[in-house]
């Protein structure tokens, strides 16, 4: 059976897709969006999460017990060192403030879609389904495949959120089992797309115009953060080109909020965003509005 690495999954989603569904977050992203709420999908390998406002001062059991010595305090903190861990969980189950966790977990088809079922009355009751997140799902194409094929026996409706960077082939070969596509679209201007998230944008550009004039069901999610995409220049160039594909309409803005900024800190990451403030209300109307009267349905959210 067809293995996959998620980090996550979760119940009664609303802003992952219509009704009521339940989301799996596929672990690893070729992207390193620096407000990324979701900064534990980033890898592609399990990661060790440590909550110090969990962590007792006067315990040491999980330093006492790390066989590969990769546990230490610096000050009244637990530090792990991510080349001498070797995600044993001898850790995570001794600790019984739950102040330890491991992020990614390894899952075979059968146990993803077993668990979906249970959420079925949900989901035939609210026009919902499965969402398929990440971290980035086409990064692991074998099960995001699988799964969806499964899903489709099973008449289950099924939305993948993607960032788009893969080759057509991985969007083609998954496109007919997918009912809808969530597809982030950023930064328009190449250079500066490079500049925050690593990676060109003429992939995920040139995906988009293919996948649309194979006439897949496509939301656009836009993330909305300031001083970096929110301009005038980029929605202007943004709603120039979604206009040139004529078959989307549908625009989901997402304003930038500060829900990751402990993640990164737990999971000894930099927090590259941390100036950033989330939005203005008046700011997401003006960009909805620009928007709308360019003939999109917007929301604001998922």
């Amino acid at each position: 059976m067809t293995k996959g690495l998620i980090f996550d999954i979760k119940r009664y989603a609303i802003h992952d897709g219509p009704g009521i569904r339940t989301t799996v977050f596929f672990k690893g992203c070729p992207l390193r969006c620096p407000w990324c709420h979701n900064p534990e999908g980033q890898e592609s390998e399990p990661e060790i999460m440590v909550r110090p406002e969990r962590c007792a001062e006067s315990c040491q059991e999980c330093i006492s017990l790390c066989p590969q010595g990769a546990i230490s305090k610096n000050g009244d903190f637990i530090v792990v060192d991510p080349f001498k861990c070797d995600f044993c969980a001898k850790c995570m189950e001794a600790c019984v403030y739950e102040a330890i966790d491991i992020i990614g977990r390894e899952v075979e088809v059968r146990d993803v879609v077993d668990e979906m079922e249970k959420d079925r009355i949900f989901f035939d009751e609210s026009g919902g389904g499965i969402s398929l997140s990440g971290g980035e799902p086409l990064m692991q194409l074998e099960f995001l495949e699988a799964l969806l094929s499964e899903f489709k026996k099973k008449k289950i409706r099924t939305t993948v959120d993607t960032c788009g960077y893969a080759p057509f082939d991985a969007l083609d070969r998954i496109r007919e089992n997918v009912d809808l596509f969530l597809y982030d679209i950023k930064i328009m201007d190449d250079r500066k797309h490079k500049e925050y998230t690593g990676i060109s944008n003429q992939i995920i550009i040139d995906n988009l115009e293919k996948l649309s004039k194979k006439g897949a069901n496509i939301a656009i999610r836009i993330p909305i953060i300031p001083g970096i995409n929110d301009d005038e220049e980029n929605i202007r160039s943004i709603t120039e080109f979604l206009i040139s594909l004529n078959h989307i309409k549908r625009i989901n803005l997402l304003p930038f909020h500060r829900g990751g900024i402990e993640k990164y800190k737990r999971l000894g990451k930099e927090i590259q965003a941390n100036t950033v403030q989330p939005p203005s209300s008046e700011k997401i109307e003006r960009i909805k509005k620009m928007l709308e009267d360019s003939g999109f349905s917007v929301k604001t959210g998922g």
